[in-house]
């Protein structure tokens, strides 16, 4: 890869840092798109000692990827999201990486592939933190933030992604809580 395509991809990816997401930080602002994959990147690096049969390096690749096509179209929330947006930023993502340089393009869309098919351990986990992080994400933001609908999105959302993992289901189950305490604390 040359110098100039390596800083065109970075341009491209530069966008997730300023496209935001519907989450709020613990501090009060929009989280970007580049934030949220950094951190599942980091929760899959730090998962490795507990899938010590899963590629970590590949998990932590697709993570890095998997919304590199919202610098395209930009975020819509999971609850918003129609199969014609996916499909939308899917042709967008799809028709970018195929310009890329090999051997880039070939990786990239075969780990592209892989996370569609969600059939291996390393799709799998990087679905399962994809979707946890965003809950754990609303759980720091301050509650005023949330939509009516997250109350009880918060409790379902990524539920079916963990189903694989005693310790995926056990991490749920401990946002869970977190989430409930969150709920009836702002009761009070």
């Amino acid at each position: 890869m040359t110098p100039k395509e390596l800083l065109e991809i970075l341009s491209v990816a530069e966008k997730l840092k300023c496209n935001t997401r519907h989450s709020y930080t613990s501090s009060g602002r929009h989280e970007s798109v580049a934030e949220h994959s950094w951190r599942i990147a980091l929760m899959a690096m730090l998962l490795g000692s507990e899938f010590p049969h899963a590629d970590m390096n590949k998990v932590i690749r697709m993570c890095l990827i998997h919304d590199l096509g919202e610098a395209f179209t930009g975020d819509i929330p999971a609850f918003e999201k129609s199969s014609a947006d996916t499909e939308k930023e899917d042709a967008a993502f799809f028709s970018w990486v195929d310009t890329l340089p090999e051997p880039v393009r070939a990786e990239w869309k075969a780990l592209l592939a892989e996370m569609q098919a969600m059939q291996t351990e390393e799709a799998k986990l990087y679905k399962a933190c994809d979707k946890l992080e965003a809950v754990i994400q609303h759980d720091e933001a301050d509650i005023s933030t949330w939509l009516p609908l997250e109350y009880d999105l918060q409790l379902t959302y990524g539920k079916e992604n963990v189903t694989f993992s005693p310790y995926l289901q056990a991490l749920k189950a401990e946002i869970d809580h977190w989430t409930r305490k969150k709920i009836a604390d702002s009761k009070e």
